[in-house]
């Protein structure tokens, strides 16, 4: 009877000195945006029982390291239903690397979406544009997922809208993304002006996408870039802007 005492007396101890540990863990991955780790069966037969128990002994970096070799590996053979699945995998074990969400969407959207619309085994047409658009919804699905985990860094709302823009011919969206990246510490430079410039081609928006880039330009001659000063004069010119308020005719500067 001592003995159970003692023994639950020690449980109720170890579990409330557990308590607050978890807390401040749970708050450590809600600060950190991280998702977890699903170590279900079918993560467990893809690595083996070797990969799995490396997994859950706190080596997720080296087993997903492992799998993207293999990825790359598949890719280089044009294996995209293995591609897809290793990187399904590799996102799982470490959410929190820009580069595995990145290189995941491109090969998808990008890569599998082409070899998709190239198949020479599929004659009809339609199957393959469905086939090229699935590749594009794999790809966009990585990018959203990878913003969930990592919703304080730019690189992949930048990734997503270049995929609105190259792929889906959306602007607007990829104005807006552009515009979140832009918003986040680390952006690059180009993004509020990639902003711009794709709202400038979504109809409807000419005018907030002139003040937009009219604001740029007025900043100096470091913005006074060709592809900006080209959209700026079509919308001046769309827009029908007075003479006296427009930009000089000859006045650019290299790059975009």
């Amino acid at each position: 009877m001592m003995r159970a005492l003692v023994a639950l007396a020690v449980l109720i101890a170890l579990g409330a000195l557990r308590l607050p540990i978890e807390r401040d863990l749970a708050a450590l991955h809600r600060q950190e945006h991280f998702r977890g780790v699903e170590f279900n069966l079918d993560l467990r037969e893809k690595l083996g029982q070797l990969g799995f128990i490396a997994a859950l002994s706190g080596f997720r970096a080296i087993v997903a390291d492992g799998l993207f070799i293999q990825a790359h590996v598949a890719w280089e053979h044009t294996e995209w239903s293995r591609v897809l699945l290793l990187f399904r995998h590799i996102t799982t074990l470490q959410p929190r690397v820009i580069l595995f969400w990145d290189m995941a969407a491109w090969h998808m959207a990008w890569n599998a979406s082409v070899a998709a619309m190239n198949d020479q085994t599929q004659p009809r047409l339609a199957l393959r544009v469905k086939a090229q658009r699935e590749y594009f919804a794999l790809g966009k699905d990585f990018l959203e997922r990878g913003i969930k985990n990592n919703p304080d860094r730019p690189q992949l709302y930048e990734a997503l809208a270049r995929l609105y823009k190259e792929k889906y011919k959306d602007h607007k969206q990829a104005s807006e993304f552009y515009a979140k990246a832009a918003a986040l510490p680390g952006a690059a430079t180009y993004d509020r002006r990639f902003s711009a410039y794709e709202l400038s081609y979504c109809e409807g928006q000419e005018r907030e996408a002139y003040e937009r880039l009219r604001r740029l330009y007025d900043k100096g001659k470091q913005e006074r870039l060709p592809t900006l000063i080209t959209r700026l004069k079509f919308l001046e010119a769309k827009l029908e802007i007075p003479q006296d308020q427009r930009i000089a005719d000859k006045e650019s500067n290299i790059g975009r």
